[in-house]
């Protein structure tokens, strides 16, 4: 079926050479294929020039001149961070004094927590809500909130509480956990943590002391020193 329509009248339709037009993408931007044998150097500097290829040298950059320049580099990160197994690789940066301090959250400091006793987090949200079953794992309810309130009680933070009870407890794979090697690692005395208790560390908050009932109550961070 033919639908009447009335035509364009494009008589005053004006366009110009695409040489006289700025753009804002050039050819001097674009990306540069890696070549066999180059680092890790040469594939960043071949990223494109634009966006966040720029954005990703900008940082290292900065990270680098705060570092020569005997400044704090702090990390803001969030769980995805610590669950995607890149722990050792911040370990690593803190030790050659690239991060001075970590903000993390909550969520942050239970995949940690779990990692480290037992090489495995991230439990399955879907499979787990219709059941009632999410957050409910004994050891991460009961040990982390006894690990902050043990802690608390002796006038530390939740990092420092939670790094000094896995020191203490040693636990299987305390070596590929953040809060694990935190003391382990000689961190400098300007590393600092934040922290605010969510999910599974609060799930028993009722048994747990005033302090962590508090901290569980309390949104936004909590400055761990």
């Amino acid at each position: 079926m033919k639908l009447p329509y009335e035509e364009f009248d494009l008589s005053h339709v004006r366009t110009y050479p695409l040489r006289s037009r700025a753009s804002k993408v050039t050819l001097s931007q674009f990306a540069r294929p890696h070549q066999k044998g180059e680092g890790v150097g040469a594939f960043v500097d071949g990223l494109p020039r634009l966006l966040a290829g720029d954005d990703l040298r900008a940082v290292i950059s900065s990270v680098l001149a705060a570092r020569r320049g005997g400044r704090a580099i702090v990390w803001g990160l969030g769980a995805h961070v610590v669950k995607t197994g890149l722990s050792s690789v911040l370990v690593d940066l803190m030790a050659r004094g690239f991060v001075s301090a970590i903000a993390t959250n909550g969520a942050g400091l239970i995949h940690d927590f779990e990692i480290a006793l037992a090489g495995s987090t991230s439990e399955d949200v879907d499979s787990a809500l219709g059941p009632g079953t999410f957050g409910m794992a004994e050891e991460t309810g009961a040990e982390l909130n006894r690990a902050i309130s043990e802690g608390v009680s002796r006038g530390l933070g939740l990092g420092q509480a939670v790094a000094q009870y896995l020191a203490t407890k040693q636990p299987p794979h305390a070596d590929r956990s953040l809060f694990g090697r935190r003391r382990a690692s000689r961190f400098p005395s300007r590393f600092t943590w934040r922290s605010a208790p969510t999910s599974s560390t609060c799930t028993r908050a009722h048994r747990a002391p005033p302090s962590v009932r508090a901290a569980c109550a309390t949104s936004g961070t909590l400055r761990l020193r």
